[in-house]
């Protein structure tokens, strides 16, 4: 099920030779795993969390954890699929940390409403992505842009292929509406789940 992941700068094969390099011990080896990698994640991640700090910052996060929990990987399922599923955790503990303190926040700017300019020079792309909750965003990201089968992604997170087909289904009719309903173009524009 190893495939070569869209925009990876290394092979499956180098990147299971550095696996089994870091567990013997080299952990020099383990910047070939971030290299393979780091791109990709980043993209994943800041499309998740909305923020290009916070996806700085998660990256750094995940390739500490999964460095830390190398062991625990087995060839059962792709290294690149273990890695997302990792991510995609890390991701989802980070924005219930963040409404946390979103809640806090929101208390004090109740009481300070000047206190806080938000300027919305946001572009189509972004705006999309915002109207979308994690769940669909990560779904988005790992079939149009990571290219994942339903399988995949059903690994990644822990969920039944089927049921993630069916939701891909209705994120894009909902993104189609979306779309006609801003007077943009036709279905051919959004992506299909072929």
């Amino acid at each position: 099920m190893e495939r070569r992941d869209p925009g990876a700068q290394a092979s499956p094969t180098l990147v299971d030779e550095a696996i089994n390099q870091v567990r013997a011990g080299d952990r020099e080896a383990f910047a070939t795993i971030i290299r393979a990698f780091e791109r990709q994640i980043y993209t994943y991640c800041y499309y998740i969390l909305k923020s290009r700090e916070e996806a700085e910052d998660a990256v750094q996060d995940i390739f500490v954890k999964v460095y830390r929990e190398l062991e625990r990987y087995r060839k059962v399922e792709s290294f690149s699929a273990w890695l997302y599923k990792v991510a995609y955790h890390h991701c989802l503990d980070q924005i219930r940390k963040r409404k946390r303190r979103s809640r806090l926040l929101s208390l004090y700017k109740e009481q300070h409403p000047k206190a806080y300019y938000e300027p919305n020079g946001e572009g189509p792309v972004q705006l999309l992505m915002d109207s979308l909750s994690a769940e669909e965003s990560n779904l988005l990201i790992l079939k149009v842009v990571e290219q994942y089968s339903f399988e995949e992604i059903g690994q990644i997170m822990d969920c039944n292929p089927a049921a993630l087909r069916k939701k891909f289904e209705r994120l894009r009719k909902k993104l189609v509406r979306q779309k006609m309903n801003e007077g943009g173009g036709s279905h051919g524009e959004v992506a299909r789940s072929n």
